[in-house]
């Protein structure tokens, strides 16, 4: 069966469905990563996004549940070269295409995804819908998309407590914004019982807990549209709790300081990002999903120094904040599929916590 991809620029793309049966308007954006597709699809940061994968054959190790970073996927579309129908592992449960056609997803192959990924890259990250007839749906009512409230639909919907593995050490109130699951046990591994909260969750209820740590997770949208989550971070950073954040809570953590956040033109998405550690010098390869910045020209020097850059455009990977025990970075040092190079982060948490 045809399928179509129509860009809100006009572009249409020919190819054939896959997954299950239906259309999808969504915010177009791409992935370099050349393994971890299930992981991609179960990235709760994707909410409201159709996801291009530049690697041209996708799905041939089949669906392993186990490795997923969420309960059930979040993304609206899917866009591929090639997909393996019959994929051998001996992990493998079921192929790709059975797993999106049960799971709601509509998608299309068979497309040039290098020429969409060139056009997302010069154009820039546009909106695009997922058709059975391109003459059914206006360029306007694509352009018109928008994300909305994407952070309340993910989070969890009450608290939940996680007990570590060994002995509890330390307790931490971990603020879910659509958190990634592997990001969970690297903290429950490390003898840390967790308290997961809705990302509403007000400061006093927070106190409650006691907690040792604070842990803000990644999520979906435009950080500025969190606007009781800042508040209330805002509010929590004046006990001087260590902090941490990874991804939409790095930049939850900045708008709470007072600093700008920015639109990136089509995001860092993939396993091969190159960091630079500016206390070090050092450069590390990390696994990113975001299409939002933290500006470095809006830092207050005195509140906060930068930690990490990328090493391609230069843009903010990293705070270091100089009045409270607190970090934060954008990239994901506990990725699966994807680079761990950056795993020690969550040691440093750990020593804010011991100290």
């Amino acid at each position: 069966m045809k399928k179509y991809l129509v860009l809100e620029n006009g572009n249409v793309y020919e190819g054939e469905a896959i997954g299950s049966e239906g259309e999808t308007v969504a915010e177009i954006v791409f992935t370099t990563s050349m393994t971890a597709y299930l992981e991609t699809l179960t990235d709760l940061s994707y909410k409201g996004q159709a996801v291009v994968q530049t690697f041209p054959l996708i799905g041939n190790y089949g669906v392993i549940t186990p490795d997923s970073e969420s309960k059930a996927p979040s993304v609206s579309g899917y866009i591929v070269r090639e997909i393996c129908e019959y994929p051998s592992n001996f992990r493998c449960e079921e192929s790709l295409e059975k797993y999106l056609k049960d799971n709601g997803i509509p998608g299309i192959k068979g497309i040039d995804t290098r020429s969409l990924t060139k056009t997302l890259r010069e154009s820039g990250t546009m909106n695009g819908a997922i058709v059975d007839d391109p003459s059914d749906i206006s360029l306007d009512t694509i352009k018109d998309y928008k994300i909305k409230d994407p952070v309340a639909e993910v989070t969890v919907k009450e608290i939940e407590v996680l007990e570590p593995e060994g002995d509890k050490k330390f307790t931490v109130a971990m603020f879910d914004y659509g958190i990634k699951s592997n990001i969970i046990r690297s903290l429950l591994k490390r003898n840390c019982e967790i308290y997961l909260l809705p990302a509403d969750t007000p400061a006093d209820k927070v106190r409650e807990i006691k907690p040792d740590g604070i842990f803000l997770s990644n999520g979906p949208g435009d950080p500025t549209d969190n606007v009781k989550s800042i508040e209330t971070i805002k509010e929590l950073m004046q006990d001087k709790i260590p902090t941490m954040g990874i991804c939409l809570g790095h930049q939850i953590l900045a708008l709470a300081h007072g600093f700008n956040t920015t639109k990136l033109k089509y995001g860092h998405r993939g396993a091969n990002h190159p960091v630079k550690n500016l206390e070090s010098g050092r450069v590390y390869i990390s696994s990113q999903n975001h299409g939002y910045a933290v500006v470095s020209d809006s830092l207050d020097k005195s509140v906060a120094k930068e930690l990490f850059i990328n090493g391609n455009d230069k843009t903010n990977e990293g705070l270091r904040y100089l009045k409270e025990p607190a970090f934060s970075v954008q990239f994901h040092p506990e990725a699966c599929g994807g680079p761990q190079d950056t795993d020690f982060l969550f040691d440093e948490f750990i020593k804010l916590m011991e100290g």
